[in-house]
């Protein structure tokens, strides 16, 4: 008895590994399209200024308060498992320094893209994706409006713009958990904590979170749009859209934090 896969072979006369990779290629290719569309249309009048003011105003107010309970926890979470590492040493001084360093290079970012990739990434994605279904888009179309430019782009420039200044906000809110955790084991004033937390950043430190933030956040914004605007018809799509959203954005956030780290490295090493 045949396999499904030789079965499928001899009905296209070609290898299943064959048509996957050609399968792949085109998915490139259209997510290609998908973002130089949006480059070009970017730039081009009539802009829909409203519409992105209030895409930041619900990116950033959707976040807002989980952003606030886990960046809180995460500075005080991080405190705690550093705290008998450096006791060792007797360097527990050394708290605020490292917690700035780890927090504003490294955590602040990743902790805000994965929060705004669960929460906002999901939304866009099934928000554009019942609208495809219900062909809202099409409908758009009909009317004169510009689809793409009113919901794509006006998203992705919300995430872009709102991610960065939500990471700022997390790293406020992280290193104030850390000196509530600091302050009541090692009595360390707030002048003290703030002292040894500037002395241990860079400007290249914060220029570095800020640019990976904005890139964080337009792979966010653009994810969740792109699988929203291909969903499959049905409710199921919809739901399939979000979950991809979330679960494609989470992964390349991963893989860009890889790379920043690497190139950040690079030009401080230099």
């Amino acid at each position: 008895m045949q396999s499904d896969a030789n079965k499928s072979q001899q009905a296209t006369g070609r290898p299943v590994t064959t048509r996957k990779l050609d399968q792949l290629f085109l998915n490139l290719g259209d997510v290609a399209a998908f973002i130089g569309r949006f480059f070009q249309e970017v730039f081009v009048p009539p802009y829909e200024f409203k519409e992105i003011i209030r895409q930041c105003y619900e990116v950033g107010y959707r976040s807002l308060l989980l952003i606030s309970t886990t960046g809180f926890i995460t500075g005080m979470v991080f405190t705690n498992q550093s705290r008998p590492s450096l006791s060792e040493f007797g360097a527990t001084s050394w708290l605020p320094s490292l917690i700035a360093i780890a927090v504003v290079r490294a955590l602040g970012p990743l902790v805000t893209a994965l929060i705004a990739a669960g929460k906002v990434g999901s939304s866009i994605g099934a928000e554009i994706g019942s609208m495809n279904v219900t062909e809202q888009i099409d409908a758009m179309e009909v009317s004169g409006t510009n689809p793409f430019k009113f919901l794509v782009v006006s998203r992705v420039l919300a995430t872009s713009f709102t991610i960065p200044l939500l990471t700022m906000y997390t790293v406020f809110v992280a290193l104030i958990g850390a000196f509530l955790n600091v302050n009541v084991n090692e009595q360390t004033s707030f002048t003290s904590y703030i002292q040894e937390v500037f002395g241990a950043i860079t400007y290249l430190d914060i220029f570095s979170s800020v640019i990976k933030s904005i890139v964080f956040g337009f792979t966010i914004g653009m994810v969740g749009c792109y699988k929203g605007y291909h969903s499959s018809k049905g409710t199921e799509g919809v739901g399939k859209a979000a979950n991809s959203s979330v679960v494609t954005a989470m992964f390349l956030v991963f893989i860009e934090e890889l790379l920043s780290l690497q190139i950040v490295s690079a030009i401080r090493g230099s």
